[in-house]
């Protein structure tokens, strides 16, 4: 069955939503450049009120390996995803802080990129057309991918069926696709859950 994550949630409102629609994973972003960024310590407090069978995800790019272990010791996050220019020396680095899943993304844009993917000493790759850009990529340079992966990209609730029958990724990952005015909306997070879980039953 394909996991689902809501990416960028950063209110209190966002993690009652997910709550109620109950995700495998949300996603906190602690790239200060983002509109979505969230503090650690706002972190903290929103996964307090998160469910905890729904793991959180720490978006960092190009952070220091100690910061990323920090979050994940106190338990405000569960897995790091590293969505910058981080190296396979960068994950040893961060493996030897901490045995928590590292998630690694990487900008899909021909079919060069598929073999850096599948030698990633990553848990789990995670696909992006590039840096939270809200566009898909050409899926056909993916479609023979081994290592599971989180599909991302462009995705909403009118192509998600869609990418889940075509692909059958590990999981999917959204964020753009379920905001309105760049803030989360809970009709969108409802379809776009709703459209992954319909497709699983067919």
């Amino acid at each position: 069955m394909t996991k689902i994550k809501l990416c960028g949630l950063s209110r209190p409102c966002d993690i009652e939503v997910a709550n109620e629609l109950k995700p495998d994973y949300i996603g906190f972003v602690f790239a200060p450049k983002s509109k979505r960024y969230v503090t650690p310590e706002k972190a903290m407090k929103l996964k307090q009120m998160l469910m905890p069978e729904i793991q959180a995800v720490g978006v960092f790019v190009n952070e220091e390996p100690q910061n990323v272990a920090k979050l994940l010791q106190d338990n405000i996050i569960d897995i790091a995803q590293i969505h910058g220019g981080e190296d396979e020396e960068y994950i040893a680095r961060l493996r030897q802080l901490t045995d928590k899943p590292i998630i690694k993304a990487f900008r899909i844009k021909t079919s060069s990129d598929i073999e850096k993917i599948e030698q990633s000493s990553a848990d789990y790759v995670l696909l992006d057309s590039g840096a939270g850009t809200g566009t898909v990529f050409d899926w056909n340079l993916i479609q023979n991918i081994a290592k599971p992966y989180f599909l991302a990209g462009g995705l909403d609730s009118d192509n998600v069926a869609d990418a889940v029958k075509t692909l059958c990724p590990y999981a999917v990952d959204v964020s753009s696709g379920i905001e309105t005015g760049g803030l989360k909306d809970k009709t969108k997070m409802a379809a776009f859950v709703a459209a992954v879980r319909k497709e699983e039953r067919l």
